[in-house]
């Protein structure tokens, strides 16, 4: 392994700032421990082992093949935080496999520009990039942007504050809520989206942007995230979200303002299968349980943490207590007007009537939502989901009927008590992951950046 000359890493601080602003479980001393090596990876690195405290951040910005914009945007970046970060930084520029002019640029970047070093990585990945920067990374708080610079740096001191701070755990930019300022073409916008929905519906996450590169997290919850995160790819910035997500950490969003690089390298269709992949992976680890979650609990330093997603347990007694009463209005419903409708008539009646109540039970009572803001959008998304409950009790009875043609009221109020059983447990993914997202987890909100 080649090791390269390392600069000297920049310990600049304005007068006002504090001595050495940490998260809560660092050390109150500014002297933090000395910088330890990367893992073994195959990568050469150049830096700083001098034993000078560390700064309170590190950048990563991870590169492949970015001969072209790399030393603008470093020197940009560099510029940005020397005149306006008010605590103590490092660029740490991550170059993974590249087979052009990168790594020399990024050697020289790290001789002339204070406070930036570069780590060289034998095999191509984003996320490998990543895992090895910030698992040789000393400093409380570290984050990561894309080389483009597609995101606003004036959002980065609000993304870091919350972390250095200790109010947040982790912390990513978001062009998807309402404050976000983005511009770009209309593919990249609808697979953007698309995504971001996939994942609600399939692993039912609360935060809005698994795909903006522009995260940061607290180093004491890496250490202990980063083991549990086996992509090495461009799903590596979703598999750390949700881990932490489902593991009850706070996840702070600042809306960006956010531009579309026309020159991206990432390849639309090879990308997206991969994720889906990992989608895949990740959601049979989380069913079979697989991942220590309850462990991370037990590990002293992550205290929040918590086998369930936050409130999932509450959320599930109060969905059954909702979902017992609103069965028993269907039956009751059902049971009144079956002489006068006919079976199919009266079971729609009746399952639409207590889909309504249900709906504005559960606002309520199980997700916590109060007042009027949303309520007709909830309703019409709660009655897509009766739907789905429509065809399960309809379907079981029109299968009863077709089995068993002579089958009076008792093997009807059997037949639909099974199959409301499991429209109810489609009801409460629909409703926690569809109608009410985002009510699950423990997310906060920053200002825009704008």
């Amino acid at each position: 392994m080649r090791t390269a000359r390392r600069s000297t890493p920049a310990d600049r601080r304005t007068p006002a700032a504090p001595a050495a602003p940490t998260a809560p479980t660092a050390p109150a001393s500014p002297v933090l421990p000395p910088r330890r090596t990367p893992p073994a990876d195959d990568s050469d690195s150049a830096g700083d082992d001098d034993g000078r405290p560390d700064p309170v951040l590190d950048v990563v910005v991870p590169v492949h093949n970015e001969e072209k914009d790399l030393e603008r945007c470093v020197r940009r970046l560099h510029a940005y935080l020397v005149e306006t970060f008010p605590y103590s930084f490092r660029i740490t520029i991550a170059d993974n496999a590249s087979i052009d002019a990168t790594p020399r640029i990024a050697a020289r970047l790290a001789r002339e520009l204070p406070g930036t070093c570069w780590i060289r990585l034998a095999e191509k990945g984003r996320g490998r990039a990543l895992h090895t920067a910030w698992s040789g990374s000393r400093s409380p708080v570290l984050a990561y942007l894309d080389v483009d610079l597609s995101t606003d740096l004036a959002a980065l001191l609000p993304l870091v504050a919350p972390l250095i701070s200790g109010h947040s755990d982790l912390a990513i930019g978001t062009r998807l809520a309402r404050g976000s300022h983005v511009v770009r073409g209309p593919k990249r916008e609808i697979v953007s989206r698309c995504y971001n929905g996939l994942l609600r519906g399939t692993l039912a996450v609360g935060f809005s942007d698994a795909q903006c590169g522009f995260k940061a997290v607290r180093r004491d919850v890496a250490e202990r995230l980063l083991p549990l995160v086996e992509d090495r790819g461009w799903f590596f910035d979703t598999e750390l979200l949700v881990i932490a997500e489902r593991a009850g950490l706070r996840i702070h969003e600042v809306p960006v303002d956010w531009v579309d690089d026309p020159d991206s390298r990432v390849h639309i269709v090879s990308t997206a299968l991969a994720d889906l992949r990992g989608m895949a992976r990740l959601g049979r680890a989380l069913a079979g349980g697989r991942l220590p979650l309850t462990a991370l609990r037990r590990d002293g330093g992550l205290e929040r943490v918590a086998e369930l997603p936050p409130g999932l347990a509450g959320q599930l007694l109060r969905f059954a207590a909702v979902g017992a009463a609103s069965t028993l209005c269907h039956l009751l419903l059902y049971t009144a007007l079956r002489s006068f409708t006919g079976a199919q008539a009266a079971n729609a009646l009746a399952l639409l009537a207590s889909a309504v109540a249900n709906t504005a039970a559960n606002r309520r009572l199980t997700f916590g939502v109060r007042g009027r803001h949303g309520v007709l959008g909830h309703q019409l998304k709660g009655l897509a989901a009766f739907l789905v409950g429509l065809a399960l009790t309809s379907g079981s009875l029109a299968v009863l009927h077709r089995t068993a043609p002579g089958a009076g009221p008792g093997p009807e109020l059997l037949t639909l008590v099974l199959a409301n059983l499991a429209a109810t447990l489609l009801r409460f993914l629909l409703l926690r992951a569809w109608v009410f997202p985002g009510r699950s987890t423990r997310r906060t909100k920053g200002p825009s950046a704008s």
